[in-house]
């Protein structure tokens, strides 16, 4: 699957908060602070995965509507999707 450039560059936002925090916590700094760039963290990633889980899903049931599968094929789609995302938690 080819991802979106927005997505790959939000993951190196991603990454550059990770070091920030990284260099935090080496400097001694507040916990508090630590953990609002952490909060900030998870739901950055939690944007991408859903981002990315929504995708694939889009893609996989345009495709089976294209081929004109059966409904059975687009509920098997939607629920991989779901565990995907309960995954996540």
């Amino acid at each position: 699957m080819e991802y979106a450039k927005d997505i790959t560059n939000r993951l190196k936002r991603i990454e550059g908060q990770i070091r920030g925090v990284l260099k935090m916590m080496e400097e001694g700094k507040d916990c508090t602070s630590v953990v609002h760039q952490l909060s900030a963290i998870r739901s950055a990633v939690d944007k991408v995965t859903v981002h990315v889980i929504g995708e694939d899903m889009g893609n996989c049931l345009l495709e089976s509507i294209q081929k004109e599968e059966n409904l059975k094929e687009s509920e098997k789609i939607i629920n991989n999707a779901l565990q995907l995302i309960l995954k996540t938690r």
